[in-house]
């Protein structure tokens, strides 16, 4: 005898209300898991090498890299995540701008692979290894944000080269880093006590309507790993690019402050006193980056397209008297490349510049090393 079956037939309101509410669920239940380090997954370091910077670029087909807001997908990229397996080495850390990641130059024609290839004396009786861990954008929050992230690795030794550009408290906020991880900043505002207010967030915008971008971003980043370990190209060279500014109107204005009137209240020095203070298990060095000084039209009333001489003067005597009364080891290393060797921005240098300054600081490392 054959059994008939009976087809229900499909309520498709019934579907779309179930569908509805699950996709709600799902939503916003992502936001309870806002502070889970998912962006720790990934191949780098396991599938594909570790790359020797942070990922950063506009152009990814080409550069075969990409900017992104997950620091922590960032950092697991990265070689240093993989050098906690290492016991055997004086682990040096670079941290600053575009200039210490390096635009226009490869791997190692930055100021850490020039390091590598001049530092051939040891430290505590291990060899050294130099990280790159310098990010495109001024802001010395921006660097704090790396810095609080890697002290997990055991770095030994830091060197932060800042730059005028990155200390304004008005701008600290505007870095794109800092304004895509306001849980992160936040934190850091409490654990450091930084004299800025906290960033508001709203439950929303952890949910993954307002993440999908960012969960994209790392799905996306892992592909580009294979090209990566293919070439090892990690960013776009241009053929051709535009030379820094050397000529200037007369003009002597720097932001919003009047000439004269920069002060250290101004300046967030407190991103970088309070944190050397607190991390006293980690060694610190601050240099002031070299500055191209133009023999230009103007150049008597600026130095370069971001500062002109009053602002610059000021910001010199006023980081020195800071450093010197915190104790902090600093060396201001603000005119020993020439004009020549800057490339298409007054922090960019050449390869000749790198290498230049990597000899002044490896000296630096020489006699905190003895």
């Amino acid at each position: 005898m054959n059994k008939k079956y009976e087809k229900s037939e499909i309520n498709i309101f019934r579907l779309l209300w179930k569908s509805i509410i699950l996709f709600i669920v799902i939503n916003f239940g992502f936001i309870i898991f806002s502070d889970v380090p998912y962006g720790k997954i990934t191949l780098y370091n396991h599938l594909f090498p570790g790359r020797e910077r942070l990922p950063f670029g506009e152009n990814p087909d080409k550069s075969f890299s990409m900017t992104m807001n997950n620091i922590d997908a960032m950092i697991s990229s990265h070689v240093i995540s993989q050098s906690s397996k290492k016991v055997d080495e004086y682990r040096v850390v670079i941290i600053g701008d575009s200039s210490i990641w390096g635009f226009l130059q490869p791997p190692e024609s930055t100021l850490s692979g020039k390091l590598e290839e001049l530092v051939n004396f040891t430290c505590e009786g291990k060899p050294i290894e130099f990280y790159n861990l310098g990010y495109p954008s001024l802001s010395v929050l921006k660097d704090l944000l790396i810095i609080d992230k890697i002290t997990e690795y055991d770095p030994k030794l830091i060197i932060w080269l800042v730059t005028l550009e990155s200390f304004p408290k008005s701008t600290q906020l505007d870095t794109p880093l800092v304004k895509n991880n306001p849980i992160l900043v936040n934190n850091l505002i409490q654990k450091y006590g930084l004299e800025f207010s906290e960033i508001e967030t709203k439950p929303n915008d952890f949910s993954i309507i307002h993440q999908r971008r960012n969960l994209a971003d790392l799905f996306r980043f892992q592909l580009y790993g294979f090209m990566w370990a293919v070439t090892g190209i990690d960013q776009d060279y241009p053929e051709e690019f535009t030379p820094a500014q050397r000529d200037f109107s007369a003009d002597e204005s720097f932001k919003d402050f009047n000439k004269s009137e920069l002060s250290s209240q101004d300046l967030a020095f407190d991103v970088i006193l309070n944190p050397v203070k607190q991390l006293d298990h980690i060694d610190f060095i601050i240099i002031n980056e070299p500055i191209l000084i133009s023999n230009g039209k103007n150049s008597h009333l600026r130095y370069n397209f971001y500062y002109p001489r009053w602002a610059y003067d000021q910001y010199r005597e006023i980081i020195n008297k800071e450093m010197a009364d915190s104790g902090i080891k600093y060396f201001d290393l603000w005119e020993i490349i020439p004009e020549s060797e800057f490339t298409n921005s007054a922090i960019h240098l050449s390869e000749i510049g790198q290498k230049n300054l990597a000899v002044e600081i490896s000296q630096i490392i020489g006699r905190h090393c003895q």
